[in-house]
């Protein structure tokens, strides 16, 4: 079976193929800068162990030219992994928000379709993006069964004392606001991964997802149960560009008395503000550069980045009543030790005792990074978004 992996942004496309079961995939790609000059694509052949990669630079005007370059890279003679688009059987769609509407993955149809319409103002700089994905791979691959992986499904598992905000019912009986989560399909990947190494289907863990976006959830027994963003992708830890945790009176104060309009908060918040906001980067290797020349606001947003982490780690082992394993994931989690050392210092009351020697080692694979005399499990799980889809695609088309 070739189940095709499509994760479609506002001005990009990331897909994966795999000739299920093989859970290794024999391409990918990445295309770039969608509606601009000058748009990129990146793709890989993997064949007999060997990467093979075919970049090119051309106008991309929309999604749809976009997806037919990247049907015709999948059947072109020479570097090709299937002769023509009628083998995919399965299109796994990611999708960033599902509301309350979906807690599972889902064949799409035009009902879903509709729904997944309907929860634009929920997540305007994603779902868009993803309905037209959709829309184009439903025209190119025209044999396959299209489904839907939602980065929400996993939290809804939340109790309602969790995902609930403290507001007037009727917001969120009329108007759907509460704690939706996002990240889902990482945190239920690295959970599971980390389950079964553990050999304890229900334990107790705190997953934590360091990318350009932060997040992290409290999983018992394989349902989460709290996580740190809300109903948008804001809330929560510091992030590349987000502010995570704030005040609601900063917004009161930013408009009635620095005469700001509500877009302009919202640019503020999410573009303008977490560790770009605080250091002028937000990629954590340049403030890492920043602070190896000395630069005091790169060491503070360090530290506070850190500070935010391990206070969710604290409120999460007291939700969760125990604590059997953290887990450090995505880009930041899986490559900056130094930053997973800040996290874990001083954290032995907890039982959370991290080895320096093991956290300084480099590796891709699922790796112990604590003490062994440490109570709690401290690991690194390199997370497979594409890999969760495919796998959660599969069993849906196969109960």
């Amino acid at each position: 079976m070739n189940i095709f992996v499509v994760n479609s942004g506002s001005s990009s496309i990331k897909y994966q193929l795999f000739k299920w079961p093989d859970k290794k995939p024999i391409c990918n790609g990445l295309v770039e800068r969608i509606g601009l000059e000058n748009s990129i694509i990146t793709h890989k052949v993997f064949t007999n162990g060997e990467e093979k990669v075919i970049k090119l630079t051309l106008d991309l005007p929309d999604h749809s030219v976009s997806m037919q370059e990247v049907g015709l890279l999948l059947t072109q003679p020479d570097i090709g992994v299937i002769q023509n688009p009628e083998e995919v059987d399965v299109v796994g769609h990611r999708v960033v928000h599902g509301g309350e509407s979906f807690s599972t993955t889902t064949v799409i149809t035009p009902e879903v379709k509709e729904e997944i319409k309907k929860l634009f103002p929920l997540a305007p700089l994603h779902n868009p993006g993803h309905y037209v994905g959709i829309e184009v791979c439903e025209k190119i691959f025209t044999k396959a069964k299209q489904a839907v992986v939602f980065d929400t499904a996993f939290h809804q598992t939340m109790p309602e004392t969790a995902f609930r905000y403290a507001i007037p019912n009727s917001f969120y009986t009329d108007h759907g606001i509460r704690v939706y989560g996002f990240h889902g399909t990482s945190h239920k990947y690295v959970s599971e991964q980390t389950g079964a190494f553990l050999g304890k289907p229900n334990a107790k863990i705190i997953t934590i997802h360091l990318g350009n976006g932060c997040s992290m959830a409290a999983v018992d027994g394989g349902k989460c149960i709290d996580t740190s963003m809300g109903l948008g992708p804001l809330d929560g830890l510091i992030m590349g560009t987000r502010c995570g945790n704030i005040d609601a009176s900063v917004v009161f104060h930013l408009v009635s008395q620095l005469g700001y309009d509500i877009e302009q908060v919202s640019t503020l918040f999410n573009k303008r503000s977490g560790m770009l906001g605080l250091t002028g980067f937000s990629d954590m290797r340049d403030i890492i550069k920043a602070i190896d020349e000395g630069d005091k606001s790169a060491k503070l947003a360090y530290d506070m980045y850190a500070y935010r982490i391990k206070k969710f780690i604290g409120s999460y082992a007291a939700v969760l009543n125990g604590l059997d394993a953290i887990v450090f994931t995505a880009g930041v989690g899986e490559n900056d030790a130094n930053i997973r050392l800040r996290v874990c210092e001083n954290m032995s009351f907890l039982g959370i005792n991290i080895d320096e020697g093991k956290n300084n080692l480099r590796g891709t694979v699922l790796r112990e990074i604590n003490t062994d005399n440490s109570a709690v499990k401290v690991l690194v799980v390199p997370t497979n978004e594409e890999l969760e889809i495919a796998e959660q695609c599969y069993e849906l088309l196969h109960e």
